[in-house]
C-alpha cells in the first residue's frame, strides 16, 4: 500500500506518490509568443537583429545592438475563444485578461580605449511572460459507450476492498485514492464482500448515452527574469549571455458532470454524478542562452542562439470532491458526497524542458526597413520528470519519449518606416509537439503593428492572433474521450519606451 510521509494537520496531508501527467509536462515546456509591441508585430524573428528588450530572449546579443539606454514597459489584453466539439454537440467559451508582460531595461558602455577591438558592452535586466496560462474551456455532449465509472475502475481494480474500507483519504496515495472516491461515492462495486477482493464493476448503467459536461478553468503564468550580458567585437560580431530565472504559478479548477437517462430497476443504480479537481502548481527554475549575431554585410546580418532546459523544481496542492446520486424505479437517494477535506501537498519534483535552438537571418534596407527570418528547433521528447530513476517517473518519461516529437517554428517580421512612424507585420508557424499531431495541433498565426518615435520616448502597438486544435481526454485513464477544441488567442499589446 502506497504510504503517506506525515500528517501535518487535519485536512492538509503530505503525500509521497506522484500525481503528475504527461500534459503538466507539455503546459510548462511550451512558451507563447510574448514581449514588447514591436516584438509581437513582427512575430518574434528578432534572432539576428536585436535591438529590442525582448530580442534578448531569442538571442542575448541582441542587446548590445542597443545605440543607448532604454526602459520599457508592456501591457497586454489577451483574448481566448474556445469551440468545443463532443460527440456533435458544440459549446463556446471565452477568456479575457489584462496583465503587466514585460518591464525591464538595458544599459550600454561603449569603450573609451579607442585601440580595443571590444567597441561596446551591455547589461540588461528584462522580465516576461513566457506563456499567459488563463482559459476557460466548456464542452458537452452525449457519449455513447463511456462513463466516468471507468475512470474510478482503472484505479480501484487490483486495490483490496480493506484498503478502501479501513483507510482515510488522507493516508493513501493517489490511484487509491481515486478508487477510495469512487467506491465510497458508491459508483463502483465490489464484486464480492472479501477483504481481499481486488476486483470491482460499476454501478452505473452499461446502456450508454452518458450526457456529460466537463468545465476547465485555469488562471497563472510562467515568467522569466533574464540578467544578460553582451558585447561588440569590431562592431561585427557580437556575442550574449542571459542567466535565467524562472516562475510558475498556476491554478486550475475542472468540474465534470454526468448523467443517464438508463431505464430504472429495482436495485439502485448511479444517475447522476459531479466530480470536481483543484489543482495548484507553484515553483522556481534556472536556464541558460548563448548567442551571436555577424554583420555579414552592412544590411545583412544572421545569428545564432542556443537555449538550454530549464530545470525546474514544482510543487503541487490538489484537492477533490466528488457527488454521486442513485435511485431506483420507486425513489432517489439523497447525493452521496465524498468531501475528505484533504488538501494534498505532493512531495516537490523536477521537470527538465527540452532545449532550443534558433537559426536567424535579417536584411536591412538602410533607414527604411528591415525583413527577417527565424528558424528554431525543439526537441519535446527530450522532456523529463526526475529523478529519473524513481518508478513512477522512469514510466512517465518513457511515454514522453514515445508520445512527444521534435518540432520546428518559422518566424518572419518585417519593417518599414515612414518618418517617425513605423509600419509591422509577421507570421510565425510552429508544429505540433505531439507525434500523432491531434493531442496539439500545428499552430499558424500572424501578426501586425504601428509605431511612433517621440524622440526620447517611443510608443508602439500591435495586434497578434493564431489559432491552435487540441483533443485532449478529460481524464488520461479510464475515460479518455475528449472535445476537440479549435481555440483561437488573439492579443492586444502597449508597449511604451524610454530613452535615457
Amino acid at each position: 500500500m502506497n504510504k503517506i510521509i506525515f500528517l501535518l494537520i487535519a485536512g492538509i496531508s503530505i503525500n509521497a506518490i506522484q500525481a503528475q501527467e504527461s500534459r503538466d509536462a507539455i503546459r510548462y515546456s511550451q512558451d507563447n509568443l510574448n514581449g514588447t509591441a514591436r516584438f509581437r508585430a513582427m512575430s518574434g524573428a528578432f534572432g539576428a537583429l536585436g535591438g529590442d528588450l525582448s530580442s534578448i530572449n531569442v538571442n542575448p546579443a541582441g542587446s548590445v545592438i542597443f545605440s543607448n539606454n532604454q526602459l520599457g514597459f508592456t501591457l497586454n489584453n489577451t483574448f481566448v475563444t474556445n469551440k468545443a466539439n463532443y460527440f456533435g454537440s458544440s459549446a463556446t467559451e471565452t477568456d479575457n485578461s489584462i496583465d503587466l508582460n514585460q518591464a525591464g531595461g538595458v544599459f550600454v558602455f561603449k569603450n573609451l580605449e579607442k585601440t580595443s577591438n571590444w567597441k561596446k558592452f551591455s547589461f540588461a535586466i528584462n522580465f516576461e511572460n513566457t506563456n499567459n496560462l488563463n482559459n476557460s474551456i466548456f464542452s458537452a455532449g452525449t457519449n455513447p459507450t463511456n462513463s466516468i465509472a471507468n475512470y474510478f475502475l482503472y484505479y480501484a481494480n487490483g486495490v483490496p476492498l480493506n484498503v478502501l474500507e479501513n483507510s482515510s483519504y488522507d493516508q493513501l496515495g493517489h490511484g487509491e485514492q481515486q478508487a477510495f472516491m469512487g467506491y465510497q461515492g458508491y459508483i463502483i462495486n465490489p464484486l464480492n464482500t472479501n477483504p481481499n477482493n481486488t476486483n470491482y464493476n460499476s454501478n452505473v448503467p452499461g446502456s450508454g448515452n452518458y450526457y456529460q459536461e466537463n468545465t476547465v478553468t485555469s488562471k497563472g503564468y510562467t515568467g522569466k527574469l533574464s540578467f544578460n550580458a553582451a558585447t561588440s567585437y569590431k562592431d561585427k560580431f557580437y556575442f550574449g549571455l542571459n542567466l535565467n530565472s524562472h516562475f510558475v504559478d498556476f491554478r486550475q479548477s475542472s468540474r465534470f458532470y454526468e448523467d443517464n437517462n438508463a431505464p430504472l430497476t429495482n436495485n439502485y443504480t448511479v444517475s447522476r454524478v459531479q466530480f470536481d479537481n483543484d489543482l495548484y502548481t507553484y515553483g522556481t527554475g534556472f536556464s541558460f542562452q548563448l548567442g551571436t549575431i555577424a554583420k555579414v554585410t552592412k544590411q545583412l546580418r544572421i545569428g545564432a542562439a542556443f537555449e538550454s532546459p530549464t530545470w525546474l523544481r514544482l510543487n503541487d496542492e490538489f484537492f477533490q470532491k466528488l457527488i454521486g446520486v442513485s435511485a431506483n424505479s420507486t425513489s432517489e437517494l439523497a447525493p452521496d458526497v465524498v468531501d475528505p477535506k484533504v488538501i494534498n501537498y505532493y512531495e516537490p519534483y523536477k521537470l527538465q524542458t527540452p532545449s532550443k535552438w534558433t537559426g536567424s537571418m535579417a536584411y536591412i534596407f538602410g533607414k527604411k526597413g528591415l525583413i527577417s527570418i527565424d528558424y528554431a528547433v525543439k526537441d519535446y521528447s527530450s522532456t523529463r520528470f526526475k529523478p529519473s530513476n524513481d518508478s513512477y517517473y522512469r514510466g512517465l518519461n518513457n511515454t514522453l519519449s514515445n508520445l512527444l516529437n521534435k518540432t520546428k517554428e518559422l518566424r518572419i517580421g518585417a519593417e518599414y518606416k515612414i518618418q517617425a512612424w513605423s509600419l509591422r507585420a509577421g507570421y510565425r508557424e510552429e508544429e505540433s509537439p505531439y507525434k500523432n499531431k491531434t493531442t496539439i495541433g500545428d499552430l499558424k498565426g500572424h501578426s501586425a503593428g504601428i509605431g511612433y518615435n517621440f524622440g526620447g520616448s517611443k510608443l508602439d502597438l500591435s495586434y497578434a492572433t493564431f489559432k491552435r486544435n487540441t483533443q485532449q481526454g478529460f481524464f488520461e485513464k479510464g475515460l479518455t474521450d475528449g472535445a476537440s477544441i479549435n481555440s483561437k488567442n488573439s492579443t492586444v499589446t502597449l508597449t511604451v519606451l524610454f530613452e535615457l
